[in-house]
Protein backbone atom coordinates (compact mmCIF):
# COMPACT_ATOMS: atom_id res chain seq x y z
CA UNK A 1 0.00 0.00 0.00
CA UNK A 2 1.10 3.42 -1.05
CA UNK A 3 2.44 5.75 1.68
CA UNK A 4 0.06 8.79 2.21
CA UNK A 5 3.70 11.07 2.71
CA UNK A 6 6.82 10.26 1.19
CA UNK A 7 9.76 12.70 1.36
CA UNK A 8 12.99 11.66 0.14
CA UNK A 9 15.85 14.20 0.79
CA UNK A 10 13.61 17.14 1.32
CA UNK A 11 15.52 20.76 0.92
CA UNK A 12 14.61 24.25 0.81
CA UNK A 13 17.01 26.82 0.34
CA UNK A 14 15.40 30.99 1.02
CA UNK A 15 17.54 33.38 -0.43
CA UNK A 16 17.15 36.95 0.42
CA UNK A 17 18.99 40.31 -0.58
CA UNK A 18 21.25 41.80 2.01
CA UNK A 19 21.64 45.80 2.38
CA UNK A 20 24.49 47.54 3.59
CA UNK A 21 24.02 50.11 6.68
CA UNK A 22 23.82 54.08 5.80
CA UNK A 23 22.92 55.98 2.92
CA UNK A 24 25.62 54.52 0.47
CA UNK A 25 25.00 51.14 1.25
CA UNK A 26 21.31 51.57 -0.05
CA UNK A 27 23.32 53.35 -3.06
CA UNK A 28 25.50 50.86 -3.83
CA UNK A 29 22.55 47.70 -3.20
CA UNK A 30 20.92 49.34 -6.12
CA UNK A 31 23.76 48.21 -8.77
CA UNK A 32 25.23 45.68 -6.78
CA UNK A 33 23.22 43.56 -4.86
CA UNK A 34 24.03 40.83 -2.32
CA UNK A 35 22.03 37.67 -1.60
CA UNK A 36 22.09 35.45 1.76
CA UNK A 37 21.05 31.96 1.30
CA UNK A 38 19.51 30.41 4.09
CA UNK A 39 18.66 26.63 4.19
CA UNK A 40 15.27 25.87 5.91
CA UNK A 41 15.12 22.41 5.36
CA UNK A 42 18.35 20.61 4.81
CA UNK A 43 18.00 17.32 3.52
CA UNK A 44 15.09 15.62 5.44
CA UNK A 45 13.32 11.89 4.60
CA UNK A 46 10.27 10.09 6.44
CA UNK A 47 7.28 8.28 5.35
CA UNK A 48 3.93 8.48 6.27
CA UNK A 49 1.48 5.67 6.23
CA UNK A 50 -2.68 6.10 5.49
CA UNK A 51 -4.34 6.64 8.84
CA UNK A 52 -1.27 7.88 11.07
CA UNK A 53 -1.96 11.13 13.29
CA UNK A 54 2.21 12.26 13.47
CA UNK A 55 3.47 14.77 15.64
CA UNK A 56 5.98 17.06 13.83
CA UNK A 57 8.37 19.06 16.34
CA UNK A 58 10.75 21.35 16.07
CA UNK A 59 11.56 24.79 17.91
CA UNK A 60 10.85 27.86 15.98
CA UNK A 61 12.75 28.32 13.40
CA UNK A 62 13.32 24.49 13.13
CA UNK A 63 11.79 24.23 9.47
CA UNK A 64 8.31 23.04 10.34
CA UNK A 65 5.85 25.19 8.75
CA UNK A 66 8.20 25.31 4.99
CA UNK A 67 7.92 21.41 5.13
CA UNK A 68 4.38 21.30 5.78
CA UNK A 69 4.26 23.92 3.45
CA UNK A 70 6.33 22.02 0.63
CA UNK A 71 3.95 18.77 1.43
CA UNK A 72 1.05 20.82 0.84
CA UNK A 73 2.19 22.33 -2.29
CA UNK A 74 2.52 26.02 -1.35
CA UNK A 75 6.18 26.00 -2.21
CA UNK A 76 8.47 23.79 -4.22
CA UNK A 77 11.64 22.49 -2.91
CA UNK A 78 15.10 23.12 -3.72
CA UNK A 79 16.26 20.12 -3.82
CA UNK A 80 14.70 16.48 -3.29
CA UNK A 81 11.42 15.10 -3.50
CA UNK A 82 7.94 13.95 -1.95
CA UNK A 83 4.68 12.30 -2.74
CA UNK A 84 1.20 12.72 -0.93
CA UNK A 85 -1.62 10.85 -1.64
CA UNK A 86 0.42 9.23 -4.50
CA UNK A 87 1.02 12.81 -6.17
CA UNK A 88 3.74 15.64 -6.49
CA UNK A 89 2.40 18.37 -4.33
CA UNK A 90 3.81 21.43 -5.89
CA UNK A 91 2.38 20.35 -9.37
CA UNK A 92 -0.82 21.38 -7.26
CA UNK A 93 -3.10 19.19 -9.57
CA UNK A 94 -6.38 19.82 -8.90
CA UNK A 95 -7.02 15.54 -8.06
CA UNK A 96 -4.64 15.95 -5.44
CA UNK A 97 -5.81 19.89 -3.86
CA UNK A 98 -9.43 18.19 -3.48
CA UNK A 99 -8.10 15.57 -0.97
CA UNK A 100 -5.57 17.56 1.64
CA UNK A 101 -6.34 20.52 3.74
CA UNK A 102 -3.76 22.79 5.52
CA UNK A 103 -4.99 24.32 8.88
CA UNK A 104 -2.54 26.92 9.80
CA UNK A 105 -3.44 28.20 13.50
CA UNK A 106 -2.04 31.72 12.43
CA UNK A 107 -3.89 32.25 9.20
CA UNK A 108 -7.71 32.82 8.55
CA UNK A 109 -9.64 31.57 5.21
CA UNK A 110 -12.68 32.67 6.51
CA UNK A 111 -14.04 36.23 5.22
CA UNK A 112 -13.99 38.56 8.30
CA UNK A 113 -16.48 40.52 7.83
CA UNK A 114 -19.40 37.70 6.88
CA UNK A 115 -20.49 34.69 8.16
CA UNK A 116 -18.62 32.04 8.28
CA UNK A 117 -21.59 30.17 6.61
CA UNK A 118 -20.81 31.88 3.69
CA UNK A 119 -17.51 30.74 3.38
CA UNK A 120 -18.52 27.69 3.74
CA UNK A 121 -21.00 28.12 0.53
CA UNK A 122 -17.78 29.22 -1.29
CA UNK A 123 -15.86 25.93 -0.36
CA UNK A 124 -18.65 24.00 -1.58
CA UNK A 125 -18.27 25.42 -5.12
CA UNK A 126 -14.32 25.57 -4.83
CA UNK A 127 -14.74 21.39 -4.29
CA UNK A 128 -17.37 20.81 -6.34
CA UNK A 129 -19.42 19.21 -3.69
CA UNK A 130 -23.00 17.81 -4.11
CA UNK A 131 -25.96 20.11 -1.56
CA UNK A 132 -26.52 16.06 -0.43
CA UNK A 133 -22.91 15.99 0.23
CA UNK A 134 -22.25 19.59 1.16
CA UNK A 135 -25.16 19.59 3.77
CA UNK A 136 -24.02 15.95 4.87
CA UNK A 137 -20.73 16.91 6.02
CA UNK A 138 -21.73 20.32 7.03
CA UNK A 139 -24.36 18.83 9.65
CA UNK A 140 -21.12 16.69 11.10
CA UNK A 141 -18.40 19.21 11.21
CA UNK A 142 -20.95 21.42 13.47
CA UNK A 143 -22.03 18.54 15.50
CA UNK A 144 -18.61 17.82 16.48
CA UNK A 145 -17.55 21.17 17.09
CA UNK A 146 -20.67 22.81 18.54
CA UNK A 147 -21.08 25.22 16.04
CA UNK A 148 -24.47 25.61 15.41
CA UNK A 149 -25.64 29.11 16.86
CA UNK A 150 -22.04 30.14 15.08
CA UNK A 151 -22.74 29.80 11.66
CA UNK A 152 -24.77 33.26 10.81
CA UNK A 153 -22.96 35.27 13.16
CA UNK A 154 -20.24 37.64 11.29
CA UNK A 155 -16.88 36.56 11.40
CA UNK A 156 -15.16 39.64 13.22
CA UNK A 157 -17.63 38.90 16.11
CA UNK A 158 -16.96 35.81 16.79
CA UNK A 159 -14.40 34.18 19.97
CA UNK A 160 -10.98 32.92 18.84
CA UNK A 161 -12.47 29.37 20.09
CA UNK A 162 -15.19 30.02 18.14
CA UNK A 163 -13.22 31.12 14.89
CA UNK A 164 -11.16 28.40 15.14
CA UNK A 165 -13.55 25.79 15.30
CA UNK A 166 -14.84 27.52 12.12
CA UNK A 167 -11.30 27.59 10.16
CA UNK A 168 -11.42 23.28 10.80
CA UNK A 169 -14.68 23.32 9.60
CA UNK A 170 -14.25 25.44 6.59
CA UNK A 171 -10.43 23.27 6.13
CA UNK A 172 -12.77 19.75 6.15
CA UNK A 173 -15.72 20.42 4.47
CA UNK A 174 -14.33 18.23 1.53
CA UNK A 175 -13.44 15.83 3.95
CA UNK A 176 -9.65 15.69 3.13
CA UNK A 177 -7.48 12.44 3.28
CA UNK A 178 -4.65 14.10 4.35
CA UNK A 179 -4.63 17.03 7.02
CA UNK A 180 -1.75 19.08 7.48
CA UNK A 181 -1.81 20.84 11.17
CA UNK A 182 0.32 24.08 11.81
CA UNK A 183 -0.67 25.26 15.45
CA UNK A 184 -4.07 24.55 15.34
CA UNK A 185 -4.53 25.13 19.25
CA UNK A 186 -2.65 28.61 19.03
CA UNK A 187 -4.42 31.14 21.37
CA UNK A 188 -7.06 28.86 22.80
CA UNK A 189 -8.07 28.36 26.31
CA UNK A 190 -7.74 25.15 28.03
CA UNK A 191 -11.05 24.28 27.11
CA UNK A 192 -11.34 24.93 24.01
CA UNK A 193 -8.00 23.16 23.51
CA UNK A 194 -9.31 19.97 24.50
CA UNK A 195 -11.96 20.42 21.81
CA UNK A 196 -9.88 20.53 19.47
CA UNK A 197 -7.74 17.80 20.40
CA UNK A 198 -11.21 15.84 20.66
CA UNK A 199 -12.24 16.58 17.48
CA UNK A 200 -8.82 16.09 15.71
CA UNK A 201 -8.86 13.00 16.96
CA UNK A 202 -12.56 12.02 16.17
CA UNK A 203 -11.80 12.99 12.59
CA UNK A 204 -8.50 10.54 12.38
CA UNK A 205 -10.84 7.74 13.94
CA UNK A 206 -14.03 8.44 11.48
CA UNK A 207 -12.41 9.14 8.41
CA UNK A 208 -8.83 7.25 8.56
CA UNK A 209 -7.84 10.62 7.69
CA UNK A 210 -3.53 10.87 7.64
CA UNK A 211 -2.76 13.66 9.94
CA UNK A 212 0.42 15.11 10.54
CA UNK A 213 0.38 17.78 13.28
CA UNK A 214 3.10 21.04 14.60
CA UNK A 215 2.48 22.22 17.98
CA UNK A 216 4.32 24.06 20.65
CA UNK A 217 1.63 22.50 23.03
CA UNK A 218 2.83 19.37 23.77
CA UNK A 219 -0.03 18.06 25.49
CA UNK A 220 -1.90 18.22 22.38
CA UNK A 221 1.73 16.14 20.96
CA UNK A 222 0.84 13.61 24.00
CA UNK A 223 -2.98 13.29 24.18
CA UNK A 224 -2.81 12.91 20.42
CA UNK A 225 0.40 11.36 18.51
CA UNK A 226 2.35 7.79 19.06
CA UNK A 227 4.85 8.86 16.81
CA UNK A 228 7.31 12.10 16.31
CA UNK A 229 9.19 13.38 14.42
CA UNK A 230 11.73 16.06 15.73
CA UNK A 231 13.83 18.23 13.38
CA UNK A 232 16.47 20.92 14.70
CA UNK A 233 17.74 23.77 12.01
CA UNK A 234 16.25 22.15 9.19
CA UNK A 235 17.57 18.20 9.68
CA UNK A 236 15.72 15.00 10.98
CA UNK A 237 16.67 14.24 14.27
CA UNK A 238 14.30 11.76 15.32
CA UNK A 239 11.54 9.57 14.56
CA UNK A 240 9.67 7.33 16.05
CA UNK A 241 7.59 6.18 19.18
CA UNK A 242 6.65 9.28 21.89
CA UNK A 243 7.86 7.20 24.73
CA UNK A 244 11.12 5.96 22.80
CA UNK A 245 11.88 9.39 22.35
CA UNK A 246 11.78 10.18 26.32
CA UNK A 247 14.48 6.95 26.88
CA UNK A 248 16.52 7.73 24.16
CA UNK A 249 17.13 11.33 25.52
CA UNK A 250 16.34 11.69 28.97
CA UNK A 251 19.03 9.65 30.64
CA UNK A 252 17.65 9.53 34.04
CA UNK A 253 14.48 9.07 36.30
CA UNK A 254 12.46 10.71 38.89
CA UNK A 255 12.33 9.26 42.50
CA UNK A 256 9.92 11.38 44.50
CA UNK A 257 9.59 10.17 48.39
CA UNK A 258 7.53 10.92 50.91
CA UNK A 259 8.91 10.42 54.85
CA UNK A 260 7.66 10.32 57.95
CA UNK A 261 9.80 12.67 59.30
CA UNK A 262 12.84 14.83 57.71
CA UNK A 263 15.46 13.54 55.86
CA UNK A 264 18.94 14.88 55.19
CA UNK A 265 19.40 16.41 51.96
CA UNK A 266 23.26 16.14 51.94
CA UNK A 267 22.85 12.20 52.79
CA UNK A 268 20.27 11.38 49.92
CA UNK A 269 22.88 12.96 47.26
CA UNK A 270 24.86 10.00 47.56
CA UNK A 271 21.78 8.41 45.75
CA UNK A 272 21.10 10.86 43.12
CA UNK A 273 20.85 14.59 42.35
CA UNK A 274 18.58 16.29 44.84
CA UNK A 275 16.29 18.57 42.83
CA UNK A 276 14.28 19.61 46.08
CA UNK A 277 13.77 18.33 49.51
CA UNK A 278 11.75 19.08 52.24
CA UNK A 279 10.57 18.27 55.64
CA UNK A 280 7.97 15.47 54.88
CA UNK A 281 9.88 14.74 51.11
CA UNK A 282 12.30 14.79 47.97
CA UNK A 283 12.85 14.52 44.78
CA UNK A 284 16.01 13.30 43.63
CA UNK A 285 17.15 12.75 39.39
CA UNK A 286 18.56 9.26 39.25
CA UNK A 287 20.40 7.62 36.37
CA UNK A 288 18.54 4.95 34.65
CA UNK A 289 20.69 1.98 35.49
CA UNK A 290 20.91 2.71 39.23
CA UNK A 291 16.70 3.16 39.81
CA UNK A 292 16.39 0.50 41.05
CA UNK A 293 19.19 0.17 43.63
CA UNK A 294 18.65 3.63 44.49
CA UNK A 295 14.69 2.73 45.52
CA UNK A 296 15.88 -0.14 47.23
CA UNK A 297 18.38 1.82 49.26
CA UNK A 298 16.11 4.66 50.28
CA UNK A 299 13.08 2.10 51.30
CA UNK A 300 15.82 0.21 53.43
CA UNK A 301 18.06 3.23 54.75
CA UNK A 302 14.94 6.43 55.22
CA UNK A 303 11.72 6.25 57.08
CA UNK A 304 9.23 6.12 53.69
CA UNK A 305 5.86 6.58 53.73
CA UNK A 306 5.41 6.57 49.85
CA UNK A 307 7.76 6.23 46.78
CA UNK A 308 7.09 7.01 43.25
CA UNK A 309 9.56 5.83 39.98
CA UNK A 310 8.15 8.42 37.17
CA UNK A 311 9.83 9.63 33.64
CA UNK A 312 11.00 12.67 32.64
CA UNK A 313 8.54 15.11 31.39
CA UNK A 314 8.13 15.11 27.93
CA UNK A 315 8.04 18.70 27.64
CA UNK A 316 11.43 18.34 29.66
CA UNK A 317 12.81 16.20 27.15
CA UNK A 318 11.82 18.33 24.09
CA UNK A 319 13.10 21.09 26.18
CA UNK A 320 17.07 20.04 26.44
CA UNK A 321 16.81 18.70 22.69
CA UNK A 322 16.22 22.25 21.58
CA UNK A 323 18.22 24.20 24.30
CA UNK A 324 20.97 21.49 23.95
CA UNK A 325 20.95 21.94 27.89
Amino acid sequence: MAAAIEAHGLTKDYRSPVKELGLWGGVKSLFDRKFKDTRAVDGVSFRIEEGELVGFLGANGAGKTTTLKMLSGLLTPTAGSAAALGFTPWRRQPEFQRQISLVMGQRSQLWWEIPAQETFRLNQAIYGLSDADFRKHLDELVELLELGEHLSVPVKKLSLGQRMRAELAAALLHRPRLLLLDEPTIGLDVVMQKKAREFIREYNRRHGATVMLTSHNMTDVVELCRRVIVIERGRLLYDGPLDRLVERYADHKILRARFHKPVDAADLARLGTVTACGDDGATLQVPREKVAASAAEILRSYPVADLNVEEVDIDDVVRRLFTHT
